[in-house]
């Protein structure tokens, strides 16, 4: 059984997890699809405007603190070995760090960059053709990230169970 501080660590991986899972999932469903129905040159500058903001402390600590959290919850796993949940709560932490935190490393940042160094060339055919590409990829990878952090949230709710 999970209990005392690493019981509250695995809740709170849980929550960030969570979290950060419903932002790709709001992103996914309606932001996305919000910016790709723009004009290319306003849908490229907003989502460029949106990515500078991202990177504020608030999405920051959510984001990150996930990944940490699942960082820390593996290593206590591994060193206290718990009699149950132990599959669930490695599985979580790995979904998390590869597929939500992973995937953001290297599938959607390396696109925000490339869509960045559009700016001041939006209104090109060339810039909106990116565009459409950078949507339909960009909210691809994005399915990945949300799908990977909402069972990584649940894996970490099954160990405690």
């Amino acid at each position: 059984m999970i209990e005392g501080p690493y019981f509250v660590l695995v809740v709170l991986g849980a929550v960030w997890c969570g979290v950060s899972s419903g932002v790709f999932v709001a992103f996914s469903t309606f932001v996305m699809r919000g910016l790709g129905a723009l004009p290319a040159a306003q849908g490229i500058a907003a989502m460029n405007a949106i990515n500078v903001a991202a990177l504020t402390p608030p999405f920051m600590a959510v984001f990150l603190g996930a990944a940490v959290l699942c960082a820390v919850i593996a290593v206590v796993t591994f060193v206290l070995w718990p009699d149950a949940g132990t599959i669930e709560l490695l599985l979580g932490c790995a979904l998390y760090l590869t597929g939500s935190f992973g995937v953001t490393v290297l599938a959607n940042v390396p696109r925000n960059a490339a869509l960045a160094g559009l700016s001041g060339d939006e209104e090109s055919e060339s810039s909106a053709a990116q565009w459409r590409t950078y949507v339909a990829e960009w909210v691809r990878w994005n399915h990945v990230r949300a799908a990977t952090g909402a069972a990584a949230s649940l894996l970490f709710v099954l160990a405690l169970t």
